[in-house]
C-alpha cells in the first residue's frame, strides 16, 4: 500500500499516470477529504441519472453511513468465493496508490457488496444479475461518522489519460453529487401482491419438523416469497428513507446491479471489525411488538421465557462461540440474552465481543458464521441439504452476509434479511423462519407475515 502526503488530486494523478507508464498497467488512486454535512439520502438521489450503480449503508443505531457511487473497481467471483474475494482485494489494497489522513473506518479505499446464500444452488432468473460473490470499489464515497463528512474519489488511471482533464471531470462530478438538493419525488404503491405458493411452503415445514424428529437435525429454517407489483418504478431513494425514519436499531442498505438492487432493512449482525475488536451479535426468537406497553412487556417477558426461542436462540449463541474461538481470543459471551426491539418485531439479543488473531481477517470469520443457524439450521450442512432440495426459491442475496470493508482493516457484515430485490415496478420480497420439532406450520406462516411487515410499510402497506 503505498500512502502520500497532502497533495491536491492533479499530483496525484500525474503521479499515477506516470507509474501506468513505468508498470504499463492500469493504476488506482484514492483521495479522502473532509467536506460540508449533506444528506446521504440526497447525495444518493444525485446519481440517480448518471446511469451508474449504487451502493446504500447505514447502521442508524450509530449514524454511521456509507453511500457509493459508480465503480472504479469490481470484484467478481463464483468459486471459492472467500478465498478468491479476500485475494483479489488485498492485491487491489497492496498496488493502489491511497491518500486518506483520517483513518476514520469505511473512509478512503473501500469495497462494498455481498454474497450468494448457497453458491451450490443453481441461480435462478430471478438473481441472473447478481453473482455468488461480487464487490464494488466505487468512484465516489460520501461516509459520515461521529457527525462528520468525508468524501472519497477512486478513480483508475492508464498512460494515455491526462490529470488536468481527468481533475476537471472529477470536480464536476463531485460538484454535482454535493450540492444536489432536489425534494424526493413520490414513493411508488402497491398495486398488488402475490404470495408464491404458500400451501406448498406450509407443506415443506410440515415436511421439516417430521424430519427433524426423525433424524439428527435440530432446526431447519425455511424461507418464502412474496411478489409485488407497484404502481410505478420502486423509488429507491424513497424507501431507503423511510426505512431509516422507521426502522431503528437496524442496518439499511441498497446493492444496485445493472438496473437491479436488492434492498433492506437488517438487524442482524454478522460481525463488525474495528481495530482488531470483533463483534458479532446473536439475533435469533422472535415476537411481534404490543400495541400499549403493557402488552409490549408482556410480549418480551414470553418472548424471554418461550423455551421454543430460547434454544433457538442458543443454537445460535454457541455457533458464533464455536466459530470464531479459533480465530480470536479474549471471548466474552453473556449468560442470558436481553430483548432488542425494532419497530415491528422485538427479538432476543445477545453479543459476543473478541480479538482477532493476527494472520485472519473479516472473510475467516464471515466464512465461519455464514449461514448462522438463524438462517441455515442446526447442523448446518444437513439443514443446508434439506433447504436445497424442498425450499421454493432461489435466496441469492437474500439471509446471505453483505457489508463493506476498508484498507485499514476495519469492516462490517450483516445478515441480508428483512428484505427484497426491485426489478423496475416489481419486487420480490424475503422471509424466513427457523422451524423446530414442534413448530405449527401456520404460526410459522403468520411469524414470516409479521417479518414481510418493516418492507411492505415503507410501500404504504397499512399496519
Amino acid at each position: 500500500m503505498i500512502k502520500l502526503k497532502e497533495e491536491i488530486i492533479e499530483t496525484l494523478l500525474d503521479k499515477a499516470i506516470d507509474k501506468a507508464k513505468t508498470d504499463e498497467t492500469v493504476q488506482l488512486i484514492s483521495y479522502t477529504k473532509e467536506v460540508d454535512e449533506i444528506n446521504p439520502i440526497q447525495f444518493f438521489e444525485a446519481a440517480k441519472y448518471m446511469s451508474k450503480d449504487r451502493t446504500f449503508w447505514t447502521s442508524t443505531a450509530e449514524d454511521f453511513y456509507i453511500v457509493g457511487i459508480g465503480n472504479a473497481y469490481k470484484i467478481d467471483t463464483d468459486k471459492d468465493r472467500f478465498h478468491h474475494t479476500e485475494k483479489q482485494w488485498q492485491k487491489i489494497v497492496d498496488k493502489a496508490i491511497i491518500h486518506n489522513s483520517y483513518q476514520v473506518p469505511g473512509t478512503g479505499l473501500l469495497a462494498h457488496g455481498g454474497m450468494s446464500f448457497d453458491p451450490t444452488k443453481p441461480k435462478s432468473f430471478l438473481w441472473k444479475k447478481f453473482n455468488h460473490s461480487s464487490f464494488t470499489i466505487p468512484e465516489f464515497i460520501l461516509t459520515k461518522s461521529d457527525n462528520t463528512f468525508y468524501f472519497t474519489v477512486n478513480v483508475r488511471v492508464n498512460k494515455e489519460d491526462h490529470s488536468l482533464q481527468l481533475t476537471n471531470e472529477l470536480r464536476r462530478m463531485e460538484h454535482t453529487l454535493l450540492t444536489y438538493t432536489e425534494q424526493l419525488p413520490e414513493g411508488a404503491a402497491i398495486k398488488s401482491k402475490k404470495e408464491i405458493e404458500p400451501d406448498k411452503w406450509k407443506e415443506s415445514v410440515q415436511m421439516a419438523t417430521e424430519q427433524i424428529k426423525h433424524s439428527e437435525v435440530e432446526k431447519i429454517v425455511l424461507a418464502r416469497e412474496m411478489r409485488l407489483k407497484l404502481t410505478k418504478e420502486a423509488e429507491i431513494g424513497v424507501m431507503l428513507d423511510r426505512l431509516i425514519t422507521t426502522q431503528p436499531n437496524s442496518y439499511v442498505f441498497a446493492i444496485e446491479s445493472d438496473g437491479d438492487c436488492f434492498i433492506g432493512t437488517t438487524p442482524e449482525r454478522l460481525v463488525k471489525l474495528e481495530n482488531k475488536q470483533l463483534l458479532s451479535t446473536c439475533l435469533a426468537g422472535t415476537a411481534p411488538r404490543g400495541k400499549t406497553k403493557q402488552e409490549d412487556d408482556k410480549m418480551s417477558y414470553n418472548l424471554l421465557h418461550d423455551e421454543k426461542n430460547r434454544n433457538e436462540h442458543e443454537f445460535v449463541v454457541s455457533m458464533i462461540k464455536d466459530a470464531i474461538e479459533g480465530y480470536c481470543y479474549n471471548v466474552v459471551v453473556p449468560k442470558e440474552p436481553v430483548i432488542y426491539p425494532l419497530k415491528n418485531l422485538q427479538h432476543l439479543y445477545t453479543p459476543v465481543t473478541a480479538t482477532l488473531k493476527n494472520g485472519h481477517s473479516i472473510f475467516d470469520i464471515v466464512k465461519q458464521l455464514h449461514p448462522t443457524p438463524a438462517l441455515g439450521g442446526v447442523p448446518r450442512e444437513k439443514s443446508l441439504a434439506f433447504i436445497r432440495e424442498h425450499e421454493l426459491l432461489d435466496r441469492g442475496r437474500y439471509g446471505a452476509p453483505i457489508g463493506w470493508l476498508d484498507s485499514n482493516q476495519n469492516g462490517e457484515f450483516a445478515v441480508g434479511i428483512r428484505s427484497g430485490l426491485i426489478q423496475g415496478d416489481e419486487i420480490s420480497l424475503f422471509a424466513g423462519c427457523g422451524v423446530v420439532k414442534d413448530s405449527d406450520p401456520q404460526a410459522e406462516y403468520e411469524e414470516t407475515n409479521v417479518k414481510f411487515l418493516p418492507m411492505l410499510s415503507v410501500l404504504g402497506e397499512k399496519l
